[in-house]
């Protein structure tokens, strides 16, 4: 009952918090050759409605973080994406140890200079992505997943405070605190459980279909996993 209270307040929340237009800090990536390209509110309507089950989740259930694309390089997924998005590219030393450079963190717009500051956010949640399907899959899709980056919306550096405040929670339970980051958060929430085949419950598909009303303009692209 609680729980479903904190949602509702959520979705209400949305109508009374003003939704500023994606600035270039929170402009979502470009969409790849061969991408499916939808509206949000269209796409949101291709999520499969289900409920949702933690039974059995354990962190340990996704791998991660692994060797990354390029595992001659001597850089873990997490240094992959760190690289990927810096504003300004770090030094690498021995070992993939990083150190300087400057990245931006989209959820809250604050510029950060120190990796370790940084942490890797599964834009979908390990434990979320388990509840809506992934229990059913095979580890080595498990990992594939927690290390995706053959989408650029799949995992996004941030402050670790603003992905630790996140924590499993769906769009009916948190957004990112920055106004402006809320229509590319969901395009690239709904982005993401359209290309892994997650599920979504009903409190989580109506936040979503609210967001989808006030981010008109917010284009959603994706192609499916393999």
């Amino acid at each position: 009952m609680i729980k479903n209270l904190l949602r509702g307040a959520a979705a209400l929340a949305l109508f009374l918090t003003p939704l500023a237009l994606p600035s270039s800090a929170t402009a979502a990536p470009a969409a790849p050759a061969g991408a499916e390209v939808l509206n949000l509110a269209d796409a949101v309507e291709q999520i499969p409605l289900a409920d949702e089950s933690r039974t059995g989740y354990q962190r340990e259930s996704f791998k991660h973080w692994n060797r990354g694309l390029d595992p001659a390089d001597g850089c873990h997924t997490r240094n992959e994406v760190l690289l990927a998005e810096a504003v300004e590219v770090p030094t690498v030393a021995a070992g993939c140890k990083l150190s300087g450079g400057l990245w931006k963190s989209y959820y809250d717009g604050q510029e950060v200079n120190d990796p370790a500051k940084l942490d890797i956010d599964h834009m979908v949640p390990l434990a979320e992505a388990w509840d809506s399907g992934a229990a059913d899959w095979t580890a080595a899709r498990r990992e594939a997943y927690a290390n995706d980056q053959d989408a650029a919306t799949s995992l996004v550096a941030v402050t670790a405070r603003t992905n630790r405040s996140k924590a499993d929670q769906d769009p009916a339970e948190w957004m990112p605190p920055l106004p402006g980051a809320h229509c590319r958060y969901v395009g690239e929430w709904t982005a993401t459980k359209l290309r892994w085949g997650l599920a979504a419950d009903q409190a989580e598909v109506d936040a979503l279909k609210v967001y989808a009303e006030a981010c008109e303009t917010t284009v959603v692209h994706y192609t499916a996993a393999p």
